[in-house]
């Protein structure tokens, strides 16, 4: 009887394990399919969500918008606490050559802090929600030191290296005062091309945007006072403004990008082992970023 048990119990799980696989397989195909662009004018929108650690995905949106005629306008809508350095500098870049040729207009969701802000803020107009937290103009980089606890453990690490400042920031030493300052200056160096590009596409006075540029977050009712926002509203209200910024009389339609297949993986628990796998490194490793968390000491 107990056997028998055991084996339905089996049975059961298994049935279980081939259903979620056949309605994987039945969605996925469908995931990465998107509706032919409508005819007529429309405004395309960009999402920018989550951790920034590559900018390609982005970057190929943008430049499809920009080329199709279709497209009168474009939305980045962000919801983002930043990210890499180096992808945000991309986007902002690419933003930067977009409104060259057409209008751009930011939607800044519930967070589009550092990086986030970073990258919209040479759009022609930011629009934001009163309660949105923008701003941390700042550079983190996190450093772990796990000594002590190796040593309680009895487990022995170490480097060998060739250069001076080549192992910086091991986890299996304490920082030398020299060292602390060494990588103080490159985060000053990065903190002055946040600011600095702050300024340049806000059209502000670079010692306004230092100003603000200590880390601190701000509702988007703030950042407005400040200069960091343009407009208060929502993300229909910022498709409803890039539209008559592009010439669109009457109703504004907006067109998204293909939506990205999903994997598996993703479907079955919610993230996918990539953006999993990015968390823990923002989180972890010492990489100077332009990212708002908070949760991190």
């Amino acid at each position: 009887m107990a056997k028998r048990s055991l084996i339905s119990v089996f049975l059961l799980l298994g049935a279980v394990i081939l259903f979620f696989i056949g309605v994987a397989l039945l969605v996925l195909p469908l995931a990465g399919d998107s509706l032919p662009l409508a005819k007529g004018d429309r405004v395309g929108v960009v999402e920018v969500s989550g951790l920034i650690r590559d900018a390609k995905t982005t970057l190929n949106h943008l430049k499809k918008f920009r080329e199709n005629n279709r497209i009168r306008a474009i939305v980045v809508r962000v919801n983002s606490p930043g990210g890499a350095v180096g992808p945000s500098q991309e986007i902002l870049e690419e933003v930067i050559r977009t409104r060259e040729k057409k209008k751009v207009v930011a939607s800044l969701g519930t967070v589009a802090a550092s990086g986030g802000y970073y990258i919209v803020s040479g759009a022609d107009i930011i629009m934001a929600n009163p309660g949105t937290l923008t701003g941390s103009i700042g550079v983190i980089m996190n450093f772990t030191n796990v000594e002590q606890l190796l040593s309680k453990i009895g487990l022995e690490l170490f480097n060998l290296k060739a250069g001076k400042y080549k192992d910086v920031g091991s986890p299996l030493r304490p920082m030398t005062p020299v060292e602390k300052e060494y990588i103080q200056g490159l985060l000053d160096n990065v903190h002055e091309q946040f600011i600095r590009d702050v300024a340049h596409g806000r059209r502000m006075l670079v010692h306004k945007v230092r100003e603000v540029g200590d880390g601190r977050i701000f509702t988007g009712e703030e950042g407005k006072n400040l200069g960091l926002v343009d407009a208060l509203g929502n993300l229909p209200d910022a498709i409803d403004l890039a539209g008559r910024l592009g010439g669109i009389k009457g109703k504004v339609e907006a067109v998204y990008p293909p939506k990205e297949k999903l994997s598996l993986f993703g479907l079955l628990f919610g993230d996918d082992p990539e953006e999993i796998l990015a968390r823990w490194q923002a989180e972890s490793n010492p990489v100077p970023a332009y990212l708002y968390a908070p949760g991190i000491r």
